[in-house]
């Protein structure tokens, strides 16, 4: 990949040499003087040949010098010299040529360049004439290095010279000269050449009074150079980017200009991820898939190392343009990690990376994604965390911990498995794996995990018993929101154990909660100035009770009643469902038993339960996490008679 050269701006920097009018004109493939004298030697320069006077240039040349001396010819006959090596070639050696004899020309920053190699390669020095075509381009050098647009133009041509400018240590003062640029203000000198990153001149006039005021042009960002240097190639652009990182730049401003030019090199970056992209790597571009995989690498190595400085949004997608353009794997692997690095700050459609292997076994590359989400496990190592048993859910939807970077990796692993669930291909490890390596104390809430187990579920019907037991380990039924145990409670895809632990997780809460508020509602009442339940005091003074206390103490034995009520209607609820469960499944017959549940008795003449029969939730709980885990409980053996 090379750069292109723009149109030179109308205001480019001027030199001018000579003073005499136009002496040659051109036939062909041939330049022929016009002075009027015979000429005496034929240059020949690739193609074209030059009728030229050996004086003039022997007399500023050293290099033509020696050649005229060696040269034997007849008496009479021309001398023929063969110059293919000059650089710059046809072009450069007729400029040459008009130098030498004193014919105008123009200096500027498209021909300079090549005018300087082209000079060193004749040996036009001090030592033939003062004033010779090296010393003026070195003058003119100076001056092309001291503005910001015209540094560009020199350094673009200078793929043209390649070997000579490296000698000459063009590419080099070049660069340095707009690498200080770059890190300066950009008031301070030439503003750039690109009209996108211009300085912005006023574009009206702001009336006030029947006055006119011109307004006041906008300061340029800090991006201003960004469009400029885009234009170089990747071996000189490499070179720009390691020149101002030496000089200090800001590690934002190097990787946003490093987007800017992967962006505008790399089509497949401006694309929406797609199944198709493999098959059109090179589409509308004319870059081939090696020189756009070169490119991807060098972007790659020059990116800053710190971390955030770079969105993972461009990461994901030099990755998955990575993968497509099939680049090597240290390039890939750093990827990974600098995806891994900053994986809390990604988006789900981004992780969502076609599998672009040879043998393809799932939509996505899951393989890629668990490999980022180690790296990001192994960057923010765990951290013990105890949990009680029972967790009101106001408390895990406020919890402290609900945007630490760990939290949100694991909400965006849960919607990532939501969306390759569908997918029958992928496997029941996969899918562990993937899930398990989030910690349980990084999810406040397990709905989203439950989510993603669901539609696992449902596009894996196939799948036993034990392995759906086994697949909704993942889960903790303790820390489901009320919604989540509701559709869970009524979900048939789920193992009846689970379905079990959920209603039972969901009773004891409830208790829980009720036994919190008459504890806070005994509280209250103690506190009374009255020391009564709820009864409002008298004023001091006075046999007459506060209106207003006693309308706030109605209002809360209202509050109460209704809580009541609805607290109650849920737990019926509870009990119903489950009824229901064990009457709609045959093969769960022996489930009353092993929870010990007693048989349906009439409401209106309810019995008391033996002592032997009642049951703690605390027994309830272990009773049921035995059973979860595959053990039975062993029931009381009845006594001999």
């Amino acid at each position: 990949m090379s750069g292109h050269l723009r149109r030179p701006p109308e205001d480019m920097a001027c030199m001018k040499l000579g003073v005499k009018s136009e002496a040659f004109h051109r036939e062909g493939q041939t330049w022929v003087c016009t002075t009027g004298l015979p000429s005496d030697i034929i240059v020949q320069v690739g193609e074209m040949s030059f009728h030229l006077h050996k004086f003039p240039l022997l007399s500023k040349s050293g290099l033509l010098e020696q050649l005229i001396e060696e040269c034997s010819v007849e008496e009479g006959s021309p001398c023929a010299l063969q110059l293919h090596g000059v650089p710059g070639g046809a072009k450069a050696f007729e400029l040459v040529t008009k130098f030498c004899y004193g014919v105008k020309i123009e200096l500027t920053a498209l021909n300079v360049v090549i005018l300087r190699c082209a000079a060193e390669y004749l040996r036009m020095t001090e030592e033939y004439e003062q004033g010779n075509l090296i010393a003026q381009t070195e003058i003119f050098l100076i001056e092309v290095f001291g503005s910001w647009r015209d540094s560009i133009i020199a350094l673009e041509t200078c793929e043209e010279v390649t070997p000579y400018v490296e000698e000459l240590h063009i590419v080099s003062r070049c660069i340095d000269s707009l690498a200080t640029k770059a890190c300066s203000d950009p008031k301070l000198f030439t503003r750039p050449m690109s009209g996108g990153s211009d300085i912005k001149k006023p574009t009206g006039t702001v009336s006030w009074n029947g006055i006119a005021a011109e307004s006041k042009p906008q300061s340029p960002g800090e991006n201003w150079w960004y469009e400029d240097t885009s234009f170089l190639s990747l071996p000189l652009y490499k070179r720009l980017i390691q020149a101002v990182e030496s000089k200090g730049m800001s590690p934002e401003c190097i990787a946003a200009s490093l987007i800017a030019y992967a962006r505008k090199y790399l089509p497949l970056m401006n694309r929406l991820s797609s199944f198709n992209d493999a098959n059109h790597a090179n589409s509308g571009t004319n870059i081939s898939d090696e020189d756009q995989r070169a490119l991807l690498e060098e972007i790659v190595g020059l990116l800053p190392n710190k971390k955030g400085v770079t969105s993972s949004k461009f990461l994901l997608r030099l990755l998955r343009t990575a993968m497509i353009l099939h680049a090597s794997q240290s390039c890939r692997e750093n990827l990974e990690k600098r995806v891994g690095a900053q994986l809390d700050q990604a988006v789900l459609i981004d992780l969502l990376i076609p599998n672009m292997g040879y043998s393809v076994e799932t939509l996505y590359d899951i393989d890629c994604i668990q490999r980022i989400l180690d790296h990001f496990m192994l960057v923010n190592q765990p951290y013990p965390s105890s949990s009680p048993c029972i967790i009101e859910e106001g408390q895990l939807m406020s919890g402290t911990d609900s945007l630490t970077p760990i939290t949100m990796v694991a909400s965006l692993v849960d919607g990532y498995l939501a969306e390759v669930g569908p997918d029958v291909n992928l496997k029941l490890p996969k899918f562990q794996a993937l899930a398990a390596v989030i910690p349980e104390y990084a999810r406040p809430l397990d709905d989203g995990i439950y989510h993603a187990i669901d539609v696992f579920l449902k596009a894996h019907p196939w799948l036993t018993d034990a392995e759906k037991e086994l697949l909704c380990r993942l889960m903790n039924c303790n820390k489901l929101s009320l919604e989540a145990s509701t559709h869970a409670a009524q979900n048939e895809r789920l193992p009846l154990r689970v379905i079990v632990q959920v209603l039972f997780f969901e009773q004891l809460r409830l208790r829980t909660s009720i036994s919190g508020w008459l504890f806070v509602d005994n509280l209250e009442n103690s506190q009374l100035p009255s020391g009564n339940l709820g009864i409002p005091s008298k004023n001091e003074g006075s046999n007459q009770v506060d209106p207003a206390q006693l309308e706030r103490a109605v209002g809360f034995d209202y509050e109460v009643r209704d809580r009541v009520l609805e607290l109650q209607k849920e737990c019926s609820v509870m009990k119903k469902e489950l009824q229901k469960l064990v009457k709609n499944k045959r093969s769960w017959s022996i489930l009353p038993i092993r929870l010990r549940f007693r048989k349906k008795v009439d409401p209106c003449c309810p019995k008391e339960p033996k002592a032997s029969d009642r049951m703690t939730p605390a027994s309830c709980f272990s009773g049921q996490q035995n059973h979860v885990n595959g053990e039975v409980p062993h029931s009381p053996a009845k006594p001999k008679a």
